[in-house]
This record gives C-alpha cells, sequence and structure tokens, in this order.
C-alpha cells in the first residue's frame, strides 16, 4: 500500500471535516510504531516495523483515531492543540469501533486463523484459565462471605481480619462477595464479571452479552454509561413534564376564575 492508498481507506472507514496527510517514513523504529501530528494533522507510519499490511492498517487506524478525537476536540470544545498522545476509554472504544469498520470493510482482519497453533492455545486459555479463575473467584466469593459470618460470631472485625490476616484489600473482598452472589458465566474471565457485577440487575443480562458477542471491555463500559446518562435525561425530563403539566393545570384554574369573576363584573 501507498500513502494515498492508506488515507483514501481510511477516509472510507469514516471521513472527516478536516484533511490529513499519511506518510510513511520508510523507517524501523524501536520506540513507536507511528505516531500523529495535531499541530499539522499528519500520520506518519514506521513501515518497516510491519510485516504485513494488515499489521500497518492497524497501526494507521490507531492515528487515524487520534486525528479524528483531535478534530472533533477543535470543533466543539474549542481546543486548538489538543493532547492526541492520551490513550483514554474514549479513545479506546472510538478505535475498537473503527476496527470494526475496518474490519466489515474487507480492509483488516485479525487474523486468528492463520494461525492453528494460536487458535488452539486461545481455546485452551479461555477454558483453562479465563473460565477456571471465574469459577475459582465464584468459590472464593462464598469463602469470603463464611468467614464474614465466623467474625460475626467470633466478635472479630472482618475489616481487620481481611487487613492483617489475609491481606485483602477490602474493596477487593467486596468485588469478589459481590460476584459470588450475582448470576454471571465464569467463562467470560473474572475481569468480566466485576464489569457485568457493577451494571444494575436489570443490565446485567445485556452487558454480559455484550461482553460474549466480543465487544471490548472499554465498549462495553462507554454503553453501560451511555445507557446510564440516557436513563438520567429521560427521568429529569419526565419530572419536567410532571412538573409542566402541574403548572399548567393550576395556571389553568386560575384562568376559568378570573375569567368567571369578569363575567360577573
Amino acid at each position: 500500500m501507498n500513502n494515498d492508498q492508506i488515507k483514501e481507506m481510511l477516509l472510507q472507514i469514516e471521513d472527516t471535516e478536516i484533511d490529513f496527510t499519511v506518510t510513511m517514513s520508510g523507517k524501523e523504529s524501536k520506540k513507536v510504531n507511528g505516531l500523529y501530528k495535531p499541530e499539522t494533522h499528519e500520520i506518519i507510519l514506521h513501515n518497516l516495523n510491519f510485516k504485513s499490511d494488515n499489521q500497518l492498517i492497524y497501526t494507521a487506524v490507531h492515528e487515524y483515531t487520534h486525528h479524528l478525537l483531535t478534530v472533533r476536540d477543535q470543533e466543539y470544545k474549542g481546543l486548538k492543540t489538543p493532547n492526541a498522545k492520551v490513550h483514554t476509554n474514549e479513545f479506546w472504544v472510538k478505535f475498537h469501533e473503527l476496527l470494526e469498520i475496518a474490519e466489515e470493510k474487507g480492509f483488516y482482519v485479525l487474523g486468528l486463523e492463520e494461525s492453528p497453533e494460536l487458535a488452539a492455545l486461545t481455546e485452551e486459555i479461555k477454558k483453562n484459565y479465563l473460565e477456571e479463575n471465574g469459577r475459582l473467584m465464584i468459590e472464593f466469593g462464598k469463602k469470603l462471605s463464611e468467614a464474614y459470618e465466623l467474625c460475626q460470631s467470633a466478635n472479630i472485625r472482618y475489616e481487620d481480619y481481611l487487613d492483617r490476616i489475609l491481606q485483602l484489600p477490602r474493596n477487593t473482598a467486596k468485588q469478589i462477595q459481590k460476584i459470588s452472589v450475582t448470576p454471571i458465566d465464569p467463562s467470560i474471565g473474572f475481569e468480566n464479571m466485576k464489569l457485568v457485577a457493577s451494571a444494575s440487575p436489570a443490565k446485567r443480562a445485556e452487558v454480559q452479552e455484550s461482553i460474549k458477542e466480543g465487544k471490548s471491555p472499554d465498549t462495553v463500559r462507554a454503553l453501560m454509561k451511555r445507557k446510564v446518562e440516557e436513563a438520567d435525561r429521560k427521568t429529569k425530563l419526565e419530572s419536567e413534564k410532571r412538573r409542566l403539566e402541574k403548572t399548567i393545570e393550576q395556571l389553568t384554574s386560575r384562568l376559568e376564575m378570573i375569567e368567571e369573576t369578569l363575567a360577573v363584573l
């Protein structure tokens, strides 16, 4: 691929209102695979770092994500030179979104099928480590709950037991215990189980399904946050609607009273 082909591909993934350039450096770098210069909207790709176009495309999409977020910040936040090097949760959500589009358009593939050994190892990791760890943490949570009850019976402060006997952070213990009493599929792994448990009971099944569908944890967190914000906005609008309806009712009643009074004067 050349510079123009990479740029055209990125524009097909998502258009942008501010132009940018793509430059393959023709060099190898041990520090970074690529970089984005927000001041000049320039994407630099150290193409000698890559063994395939697929690897090059991954980095190109990464740097293009910086460009899109920079454009947004300049247009809506008034930031002239945003820090394009910050990899926030927002960045990873946008990056994974663009990667999915690139996959749908046939520009990029993860390529797991190209390595049967890696595919087999992946199944082993998922089954024997992620899932088993999930099951183990469920049992761990049950044991912690049992320890809590025994501490209560023995008049021992459970917090002190956690701090100095188990040397386990209290928040970690709380998360593990919560998981043990929440219906969650252990095959998604302990970290994702914590994510599911943090959702409201009504949303847990939806969150778990998103993880099983292959959504990244960052993307799932963003979706959860968005739904909470939408729910809060709906609640506020419904509350305002009730206040307005009550005010209108009071004003209507007052108007009727005034009209009746005027009619007899």
